[in-house]
């Protein structure tokens, strides 16, 4: 063999091991389990997700936990659900699996499940954070480390600078300002904008169908009915196809990836879920939510939480009596108070002498007061922290 047909040969070898390691070829899969038992579909169905996914991609090991199946897939068995997730738990624990599909896993408070959908407005994905768990007791405080989960989440999936919304719902104004404020200490992310005409941060009915923004921030109640809702309505809610399902569990400290589909979920969402899965062990998305906790904390997450909480939950008797002003004709509406305040955002402008009422907009709860008092309204209600 020549000297150029030898050094062509080399080069060759050495661009098939960079192109290896570039795709991934070289590197070693994760392993994702799958459990079996539960579905409301039967154990068929889980399988057949199992092979959607890995016709579909061939970039990660699948792994199933339940009874002993044909198909050509690696099996633990165990005889029944509760031994699934007793395995499911020991196999994180000690390295042999990166991350688990499952349903009806019993999450600490603290942790709840970073879902993702599909927009239908414009087919694009869109996170829910968050879906299933409790992040916390407090909705409002839930609320805010619910976009800290969804932030890393999407970060974890690719997105490096996702946005973020805030469903219009109670406690949403309350979750915009600490938000805000931590932002403003230095916590670096990006608010979506409403595609409705005032825009803004807070997310509405039209924002959900089209996926504005990259990560929708809610409640877990109500992102496990919007999960459900995007995923079936297409077939009647008693099988889910579309999406990825309810997410992987996320807390500040949590150390197991173990994603949720629910007894109603398809093959087809099952089959993206464990792809969701399999990014996210591969990004390792819990390292990257203990950094953004981090982050989050630095810039004063738990004070901004703290002071709100507090205010909200200030006893009645701690209060003054306010006498309300005169009556008089209320034509100025001022929009972004939180409904959770409203009442005590019109007793401090009662104290300014400034009559106000309380009333419902088009776009949620307002404050009205007289024409030639709005600015002033505007100026104390801003002093006292009740608005942006």
């Amino acid at each position: 063999m020549s000297e150029n047909a030898t050094k062509q040969m080399i080069a060759e070898v050495f661009n098939d091991i960079a192109n290896g390691i570039k795709s991934g070829k070289f590197k070693n899969k994760v392993r994702i389990g799958l459990t079996i038992f539960g579905s409301e579909h039967g154990i068929e169905e889980m399988v057949k997700a199992a092979e959607i996914a890995k016709n579909k991609y061939d970039d990660f090991e699948i792994i199933l936990i339940g009874p002993k199946v044909d198909a050509d897939f690696e099996i633990i068995e165990v005889a029944t659900s509760e031994e699934g997730h007793k395995r499911m738990t020991e196999l994180l624990e000690n390295g042999n699996l990166s991350g688990c599909v499952t349903q009806h896993f019993d999450f600490p408070i603290g942790v709840s499940t970073v879902g993702k959908i599909v927009a239908p407005g414009k087919g694009t994905d869109m996170i829910i954070a968050t879906t299933t768990g409790t992040t916390s007791t407090n909705r409002v405080e839930g609320m805010v480390l619910n976009a800290i989960s969804g932030i890393a989440t999407a970060k974890a999936t690719g997105i490096k600078n996702p946005t973020v919304g805030i469903l219009n719902l109670d406690g949403a104004r309350q979750v915009e300002r600490i938000l805000k404020e931590v932002q403003s200490n230095g916590y670096d992310f990006s608010f979506a904008d409403s595609l409705r005409a005032d825009g803004g941060a807070v997310m509405r009915g039209n924002d959900l169908l089209a996926g504005t923004p990259d990560v929708m921030v809610c409640d877990s109640l109500t992102g496990n009915l919007l999960v459900k809702t995007f995923s079936s309505f297409t077939t009647g809610g008693n099988y889910e196809t579309v999406g990825a399902g309810y997410g992987p569990g996320i807390g500040e400290n949590y150390d197991k990836l173990v994603n949720i589909v629910s007894r109603a979920s398809g093959a087809p969402l099952i089959a993206e879920a464990l792809k969701y899965c399999a990014t996210c062990a591969e990004n390792n998305v819990l390292s990257i939510a203990k950094a953004e906790f981090a982050r989050a904390n630095k810039a004063g997450l738990k004070d901004a939480i703290n002071k709100v909480i507090k205010k909200a939950e200030k006893p009645a008797s701690d209060e003054e009596e306010v006498k309300m002003p005169p009556k008089k004709v209320v034509t100025f509406s001022i929009a972004g108070i939180d409904i959770l305040e409203l009442e005590n955002a019109c007793k401090a402008l009662w104290k300014e002498g400034i009559y106000s009422e309380s009333g419902m907009g088009c776009t949620g709860p307002i404050v009205l007061v007289p024409e030639e008092a709005g600015d002033k309204a505007i100026e104390i209600l801003k002093k006292a922290e009740f608005m942006n």
